[in-house]
């Protein structure tokens, strides 16, 4: 049967088996948590005599056969090996009835532990150790945090060596501040970091990665908020659904209103029912002042699974981090980071895969969140809003389309809706039907006569060409290949011509003659239309 070498941040299927490679040792380590790894590594080397020590991802014991390497060249002559499993006996049922036989069989110590704080009857059930020696193991992975992981290896140490055990675990805040080069520090400290008077911009993520070495995207998120103008307030939470985190939210809050904040947490905290939400979402609301979310997202995949790939984001970020976040209206920005291997820890004989940012990708979420800011600060009134709305061709049937949705009387509703909260709405339909035939009276996507429709909005060729000038050179490369040259676009003439799903503007201006030449905009960015012309 074909092996391959374990790999850190890609999860194994089960469809291959994956030898670990690793060799015996004093205390054998197995988490499915990439942060429980990296804190006890770190903890191994900032020891005296730290006993000789094996890390492993459980994703790389999900095949059998996987499983049966590891415990016939490193698990079963070693002299203890915990398991953490999150998600219960459930999550790995055939690897725990395997260690569990087998090292009974080797009369080798075997503590499998909860993943949360919830206790679990079956994991204890399957652990071979005293009740106390089982609570004091739990507990320093519990709390977590680097004096916590040393406590473990000491407890196992002593456990193994009949040496005096050490105190027991410190308990960590569930919630607080953290500042670059500060760690974990109060409010007072982190104001005199700030420009004076500039948009407290909170990022909120999980106390994880205070724990296991994993906060490059926020110390780089927060530094670049600085170079934008921006108060950052980075908060790490235990979750959002936390009451402790949800209170020292509304706390810091009270204290520091934010005009917008960046979000790294994953899943949601609401219900997509009519008032389901409530005091249940800490970011919405009259305490969090009302400001706009911003979901950055920290992948679980490595940064070549998603350069090389052609889906983006894998499926598990895309529900935690995409589908389920919108459920709170939140919005969606970018990956800002990738699980990478930091380094390959030869005392452990594990990879060390930990969250590496992307610096494009930050300055994105940086620029937006500032963006955001400025956009809170100017009257409704001054503020230009665009309603994007479907142009599928190649027929107008397919106009404002969605499935199973009444996107036209939606669309008909928001602009109420705008125009009764002060902004510059005009000439607002009578009627979704009225909205429907305004659209349809400029180009659409329905080719057949859509060269001889008058009405639209224009963009200038000299424009357009800015816009694709500031795209990466891979994207214009692509854009160039599959559509050629903008000179070649068939609906390019001297004057101007729209874009797909251009209409007559709803706020009636004067129109002067567009530049010369002019082109639909890329795909990929939009830019905003000459000002001749604008909504």
């Amino acid at each position: 049967m074909h092996l391959i070498a374990a790999t850190p941040g890609a999860i194994d299927t089960g469809a291959q088996p994956v030898d670990p490679g690793q060799t015996p040792a004093d205390v054998v380590v197995l988490s499915s948590a990439d942060s429980d790894l990296a804190a006890l590594a770190e903890a191994r080397a900032a020891m005296e005599a730290p006993p000789t020590l094996r890390l492993l991802n459980l994703a790389h014991l999900a095949h059998p056969m996987s499983v049966d390497l590891h415990l016939d060249a490193c698990a079963t002559r070693s002299r203890l090996v915990v398991a953490r499993i999150l998600g219960g006996a459930a999550y790995w049922r055939h690897g725990l009835a395997q260690y569990s036989a087998r090292l009974a069989e080797a009369r080798v110590p075997f503590v499998a532990l909860p993943g949360d704080d919830k206790p679990d009857a079956d994991l204890r059930a399957l652990s071979t150790i005293g009740d106390a020696d089982y609570a004091a193991l739990w507990s320093c992975l519990l709390e977590g945090g680097p004096d916590n992981a040393q406590t473990f290896l000491a407890q196992a140490r002593a456990m193994l060596d009949g040496t005096p055990r050490p105190p027991p675990a410190r308990p960590l805040l569930k919630a607080g501040l953290y500042w670059p080069g500060l760690g974990q520090t109060d409010l007072a400290t982190l104001r005199t970091h700030w420009p004076p008077g500039a948009p407290v911009v909170p990022v909120i993520f999980y106390r994880a990665l205070m724990l296991g070495g994993g906060l490059d995207p926020i110390t780089r998120l927060t530094r670049t908020l600085l170079r934008e103008g921006m108060a950052p307030l980075p908060v790490f939470v235990a979750s959002l659904k936390d009451p402790l985190s949800r209170a020292t939210l509304a706390e810091l809050f009270a204290q520091s209103p934010p005009q917008v904040i960046v979000n790294a947490t994953a899943f949601a905290t609401g219900t997509p029912d009519p008032g389901g939400t409530g005091d249940l979402n800490p970011l919405a609301g009259a305490a969090a002042n009302h400001a706009p979310v911003l979901q950055a997202i920290l992948s679980g995949g490595t940064e070549a699974a998603w350069t090389e790939g052609t889906r983006g984001l894998s499926a598990s970020d895309i529900a935690m981090n995409v589908a389920l976040p919108e459920v709170d209206g939140r919005l969606i920005t970018r990956a800002i980071s990738f699980k990478d291997e930091a380094f390959f820890d030869e005392a452990t004989q594990c990879r060390i895969a930990t969250h590496v940012a992307r610096p494009d990708r930050v300055a994105f979420v940086a620029r937006l969140a500032g963006a955001w800011a400025r956009l809170r600060a100017k009257p409704a009134a001054e503020r230009r809003v665009a309603i994007l709305l479907a142009n599928y061709p190649n027929r107008d049937g397919r106009l404002a389309n969605g499935v199973g949705l009444d996107t036209p009387a939606a669309t008909h509703h928001a602009l109420g809706l705008l125009a009764q909260a002060g902004y510059g709405v005009t000439g607002i339909p009578a009627s979704p039907r009225a909205l429907m035939d305004r659209l349809m009276a400029g180009p659409t996507n329905w080719l057949t006569d859509r060269a001889t429709r008058d009405g639209g909005e224009y963009l200038p060729l000299a424009r357009y060409r800015d816009t694709l000038a500031a795209l990466p050179w891979a994207a214009k490369s692509a854009l160039a290949d599959r559509w050629g040259a903008p000179e070649d676009d068939p609906f390019l003439s001297t004057g101007a011509l729209p874009p797909e799903a251009a209409a007559p503007p709803l706020k009636a201006t004067a129109a002067s003659p567009p530049e010369a030449t002019a082109a639909p905009p890329p795909a990929t960015a939009a830019a905003p239309p000459p000002d001749a012309t604008a909504a």
